[in-house]
């Protein structure tokens, strides 16, 4: 019997199953994807405390390094008024790092020991184990299980937990860009008629898109010419003329929220027990933080305790409870903000953006914030 079972080898899992060196350990995942010679079009921005952590468990490392991005300034734009986060005002090296899915999951899953390669068929929970059925007939037992198995989670389903979601209406477009101009490490976000398009900057004067959209079958239709030309006229030409290096791709927005985090022997981290709107930027460094702070409390229980006790997992949930509802309420009512059609909700939204630029206090709280 295991200590733990990790389902899910996305970068929440994959990370947990390596951070997790105290227990005895089986990560039961799909194989990820093998990282192409061309950049990855699915990017993530990652935090400096999550970059930190990355390098306590020698994934950072283990990237090619001239593939990753400092982000040293943020460039929001409304319709009539803009904001930008420094790193220099800040005092910390950078605000971020842009980071490549495929990239990421190949460095987690290099430092991992003998994952197992299959499907989940059952769970059920028989007193102080828990015993994960799989679907070529193993069967595999653990004090815990942990869902990072994503929005469709089926550990948080077979656990019994109920999840509410809400569909935004609006799909991610991704998509790299080479830019005429040099992006200087600057992250740029435009908000109009309810779209957010991001532009995350890249090594060798290429950008990622992140274009947040009703209007993403249209998009997904035009010809590479035709999207080069709609990102510059959105963008306002910041990165002059644009050329296509990666087809785009979209993924449908919803919002989800767990109703709990625990139940016994099982907890649920990252996607499987929330997923917020992208215009921040956060969903996976809210997914790393979830691990950090579940691992912090499994080595830090009492002697006898086991990792699975309900009353230790329930540590990790008041943790989490906080940090995850604060940052989904934000991001939700940013997006309710700035897709509602209004002239009250225009002059707001302004005033939000020309307020916060004006008091650093504020803007340094919410820098920090990002962050950790």
């Amino acid at each position: 019997m295991h200590d733990l079972i990790v389902v899910g080898g996305g970068p929440v899992g994959a990370s947990l199953a390596r951070a997790a060196r105290s227990l005895s350990v089986a990560l039961v995942a799909q194989q990820p994807p093998t990282p192409a010679e061309g950049l990855d079009a699915r990017v993530y921005a990652l935090s400096p405390g999550n970059v930190a952590f990355l390098r306590e468990l020698g994934a950072w490392q283990a990237m090619p390094q001239d593939r990753l991005a400092p982000v040293h300034s943020m460039r929001v734009h409304g319709e009539g008024s803009s904001l930008e986060f420094d790193a220099y005002e800040a005092g910390v090296p950078e605000l971020a790092w842009i980071v490549e899915d495929a990239l990421l999951q190949d460095a987690l899953w290099s430092g991992l020991e003998s994952p197992v390669l299959a499907h989940c068929a059952s769970l059920r929970i028989e007193g102080e184990r828990a015993v994960l059925g799989l679907r070529d007939g193993a069967v595999l037992s653990a004090k815990l299980v942990v869902g990072a198995d994503g929005a469709r989670s089926f550990v948080r389903e077979q656990a019994g937990i109920a999840a509410a979601e809400r569909d935004y209406g609006q799909s991610a477009v991704v998509a790299n860009f080479r830019c005429e101009k040099p992006q200087a490490g600057v992250a740029w976000q435009w908000f109009a008629g309810g779209d957010v398009l991001a532009l995350l900057p890249l090594p060798n004067a290429q950008v990622s898109m992140v274009w947040s959209t009703s209007q993403s079958d249209r998009l997904c239709r035009l010809d590479a010419e035709a999207l080069c030309r709609a990102v510059e006229n959105a963008s306002h030409r910041a990165l002059g003329e644009v050329q296509l290096v990666t087809p785009a791709r979209r993924y449908p927005l919803r919002r989800l929220s767990a109703a709990r985090l625990v139940a016994p022997r099982v907890a649920l981290a990252g996607d499987a027990g929330h997923v917020i709107h992208p215009l921040a930027g956060q969903g996976l460094n809210l997914g790393l933080q979830d691990v950090r702070t579940l691992v912090d409390v499994i080595n830090s229980r009492e002697a006898f305790r086991d990792p699975g006790e309900l009353r230790l997992l329930r540590r990790y949930e008041r943790r989490r409870a906080e940090p995850i509802l604060a940052m989904d309420t934000m991001v939700d009512s940013l997006f309710r903000l700035f897709a509602a059609d209004t002239r009250s909700a225009a002059w707001l939204r302004e005033g939000v953006l020309n307020l916060t630029d004006r008091l650093p206090v504020l803007k340094n709280m919410l820098m920090r914030h990002a962050m950790t």
